[in-house]
């Protein structure tokens, strides 16, 4: 028996999906501690239960993804209105290092995941499905490149990227801890801790402040700039290379901000456009999560072990030798270190909260509270998606 659902069921699932997963985060405690988002947890579960469904040929279901690629549209553009070119001028000279070694992690992981996935006689585009898509990407870049993979006939893509990410947020989360606590304690780096002005941090708060009355505004222009994308994505195309439908968008998101920014004139609502792209990002990975094909994973279960297990070992050296030495080898650095873990495999929540452990257990650092939501947020994402696109032509 076949199951069809048109894109307003679709919707309605992943909704449903969604309230259970959040049901089940504040349930079991494990998965909050893990920054899981609820989509995933949701998702996952009715994923496992349509893959039983397919494998016993009791039911096959099948979707309308049609309001997936909105949504992921609607999202990718609120990233775009993150890239603030004078939050990275005013973070002075650290910001523009800590960025450069973001960029070298992305690349660094893309790299690994392609060589070793020669080595292992798999195509290089089932690689990059372990690469920085789903490792500083996450689940949100992990949806949104896997149907770009399987255009290319890689089958279960999307599948990939998504079993890889939800591992990185999970390892992520496990390793950044203890990473920065063995810096501190091993190199007594509580003698190099400052008090630092953390004006920058509250003066970030008072520009995403939310106002009720601006939401629609917010819409507004997160619906102009994706239709500005869309003039940007006509010319990106004509260079003969492959880019995400969402690239455009992203641009034209930045540039809008950008000139809003540096002019002066109008406003705008990053508060109310970070909680908009944060539904849009929850509905999309519910979507996602629900069109699951699980059982595409069997024959790729080994090989897929050993690439993750060489993205755990990256992450690790990465943070522990070189973040930490470039970003001054003091207390800030290790705390640096542990929060590079948790969105280097994960997303920022994980960075956010293996930074919290840390400094509940011995002092706050103003420095990596700046430097991890900025750069975490702001730009890798951004930055990542051009890289991805970078090799995916180039593959």
């Amino acid at each position: 028996m076949k199951i069809q659902l048109d894109m307003y069921q679709t919707l309605a699932a992943a909704v449903l999906v969604l309230i259970l997963g959040s049901y089940l985060r504040k349930k079991i405690n494990v998965l909050e501690k893990f920054c899981i988002p609820a989509p995933v947890i949701g998702g996952l579960l009715f994923a496992i239960f349509t893959c039983i469904c397919y494998t016993t040929g009791i039911i096959e279901f099948s979707f309308d993804d049609t309001l997936r690629e909105v949504c992921m549209v609607f999202f990718f553009t609120s990233v775009g209105f993150q890239a603030n070119l004078k939050v990275l001028k005013s973070g002075g000279k650290s910001m523009a290092v800590f960025l450069g070694l973001v960029i070298t992690l992305i690349f660094s992981q893309n790299l690994l995941a392609v060589g070793l996935s020669k080595l292992l006689g798999l195509n290089p585009l089932i690689g990059m499905c372990t690469g920085s898509i789903p490792m500083v990407g996450g689940h949100g870049t992990a949806g949104a490149f896997g149907p770009v993979l399987e255009d290319f006939n890689i089958q279960g893509a999307t599948t990939i990227c998504t079993a890889a990410a939800t591992f990185g947020l999970i390892t992520g989360s496990l390793v950044g801890g203890p990473i920065g606590k063995r810096l501190i304690e091993k190199r007594n780096l509580m003698n190099t801790v400052s008090n630092e002005d953390d004006s920058l941090l509250v003066e970030d708060e008072e520009k995403h402040q939310r106002h009720t009355n601006m939401y629609a505004a917010a819409v507004f222009q997160l619906i102009l700039a994706i239709g500005l994308g869309t003039i940007f994505s006509y010319f990106l195309t004509k260079t003969g290379l492959t880019f995400p439908i969402y690239i455009g968008a992203m641009l034209a998101a930045a540039l809008m901000r950008n000139i809003t920014e540096y002019s002066g004139k109008g406003t705008i609502h990053m508060g109310e456009i970070n909680d908009l792209g944060g539904i849009c990002l929850s509905l999309f990975l519910g979507m996602a999560m629900i069109t699951l094909k699980l059982w595409e994973l069997a024959s790729l279960a080994l090989p897929l072990v050993i690439l993750l297990a060489a993205q755990t070992l990256l992450i690790c050296t990465f943070t522990y030798f070189i973040v930490f030495n470039i970003m001054g080898r003091d207390y800030d650095a290790a705390v640096l270190s542990a929060g590079t873990c948790g969105f280097g495999m994960g997303a920022t929540p994980n960075a956010m909260a293996n930074m919290q452990a840390i400094c509940d257990r011995y002092v706050p650092s103003v420095k990596a509270y700046l430097l991890i939501p900025l750069i975490g947020s702001l730009f890798a994402d951004f930055i990542n998606s051009l890289v991805i696109t970078f090799f995916i032509n180039i593959l």
